[in-house]
């Protein structure tokens, strides 16, 4: 995959503009902001003003950077469908958005549910992903990696258009429990296990009968 400098420019300037709001708002931020919030919304991490301002945001341009090089240098990253590798420069920069104003937020006392708002951008999140999936072809950085699915279209295919169904009916049930808020932990690992082990399991099978 050819990277899009125009594209890789545009995203990365948004990763970083939470750095101008930060030294805008230097002097009014405390020295000390919250950085990790539980599952009922309380701060229970600490981090300086100089990290939260510049080294959260460039870690996040770096960790982009990263997963565009990478993408880009896999030998089948024509397989990867175009929606896909569009979604993959736009996934970091969103993070990066919704971290930081959920940060600032709380450092100014204008935003309380991180619960509401996490399980929400979560929940579209994995909706999205699991829309695209059943869409990408056999690669070696994108989708379901086993040694099985990388080895077989026909297993890629199956195991993908598995997981697709899986990871939207799992971002469906995290959007509305966003609202609910019943057993929020409990509900997100669950939701994660059948999301990840399942089609494991499935690709498994198929190889096995495969065999036979």
């Amino acid at each position: 995959m050819k990277i899009d400098k125009k594209l890789l420019v545009l995203t990365s300037l948004i990763i970083l503009l939470p750095v101008l709001l930060g030294c805008f708002f230097w002097s009014q931020l405390p020295k000390t902001i919250a950085t990790h919030f539980d599952l009922s919304g309380q701060a229970n991490g600490f981090s300086s003003r100089l990290f939260v301002v510049f080294g959260l945001p460039f870690f996040l341009l770096l960790l982009h950077w990263f997963c565009l090089f990478m993408t880009s240098k896999d030998p089948k990253a024509n397989n990867v469908s175009s929606k896909m590798h569009r979604l993959i420069y736009w996934i970091i920069p969103l993070v990066s958005c919704f971290v930081m104003i959920s940060i600032y937020g709380q450092a100014f006392g204008y935003m309380s549910n991180h619960v509401l708002i996490a399980n929400l951008l979560i929940g579209i999140l994995l909706i999205t992903i699991g829309n695209y999936m059943p869409k990408t072809r056999r690669n070696y950085t994108i989708g379901i990696r086993l040694p099985w699915t990388l080895d077989n279209d026909e297993n890629w295919n199956k195991t993908h258009r598995l997981a697709g169904k899986l990871w939207v009916s799992g971002g469906v049930l995290i959007f509305i429990n966003a609202f609910v808020q019943i057993v929020v932990l409990q509900v997100f690992v669950i939701v994660l296990a059948v999301m990840i082990v399942l089609p494991i399991l499935y690709s498994f099978i198929l190889n096995q009968k495969k065999k036979v």
